[in-house]
């Protein structure tokens, strides 16, 4: 089934998708402009459109500690059917990294249109499931046991964010290398998004760790921005 809808409140959602490098945050060129008419796309008609799909990696830290679990997925599949956006919508931090990586490699068959090709939202769920007979642990208790031996990533700031006024809430998952590849904000204006976007270029992630080997993990962070940035990237934003 597809829809035809204003999707303004979902800005974000569509923005979210990074490629972050070494926590340099690095925008895909091909975000759709805020009054921008989308399409959606079930995911069991998205499914059918695949040209090329490969499965995610199953994490051998997520086997040893039988993590398993669903990972959702919102893509948005531009006019070349490329993966132009992925975000997470639920799913532990270590699956949902490896899922990222994957979809992010997938092409889709554009829809065809009068005024030709024309890319897409869809969603995707991702199972990660093992096949273990010798436990009877439970996803749930699994990742709960698992979170307790887990130390948490860590953010190094600048001096100058050290006393933040105005902050904007924002959730990211760090992969096991350090770099930030998902990211969501609270509700907030495009020019809060994007200057918060910008502040976060100048921070640092060290990536959890359990016990030597790093692993993905979500972090919570208020990050700061200012009345003078936000007008900046409110312009800025606009005249892409």
């Amino acid at each position: 089934m597809i829809k035809f809808r204003h999707y303004r409140h979902s800005l974000f959602l569509l923005a979210l998708a990074m490629v972050w490098a070494g926590g340099k945050v690095r925008a895909q060129e091909n975000l759709p402009e805020p009054d921008a008419q989308l399409v959606i796309v079930d995911g069991k008609q998205a499914a059918k459109m695949v040209l090329a799909k490969s499965a995610p990696e199953y994490p051998p830290v997520a086997k040893v500690n039988y993590l398993q679990g669903q990972v959702l997925l919102e893509l948005t599949v531009n006019g070349n059917g490329e993966v132009a956006n992925a975000h997470v919508l639920e799913g532990n931090a270590i699956l949902a990294a490896s899922a990222l990586k994957a979809a992010r490699r997938w092409i889709y068959h554009p829809l065809a249109t009068a005024s030709g090709r024309l890319g897409f939202i869809t969603t995707v769920k991702l199972k990660f499931s093992l096949h273990y007979q010798e436990t009877d642990l439970t996803p749930r208790r699994a990742e709960r046991d698992f979170l307790r031996q887990v130390k948490p990533p860590q953010v190094i700031r600048p001096p100058e964010d050290a006393h933040p006024g105005e902050v904007v809430h924002v959730r990211v998952l760090v992969n096991d290398a350090g770099q930030v590849v998902d990211m969501e904000v609270l509700p907030a204006g495009r020019g809060q998004f994007e200057a918060a976007r910008e502040t976060l270029r100048g921070w640092t992630f060290r990536p959890a760790h359990w016990g030597n080997l790093p692993i993905a993990s979500y972090l919570e962070v208020d990050v700061p921005v200012s009345a003078p940035s936000i007008a900046r990237a409110a312009v800025d934003a606009g005249s892409r």
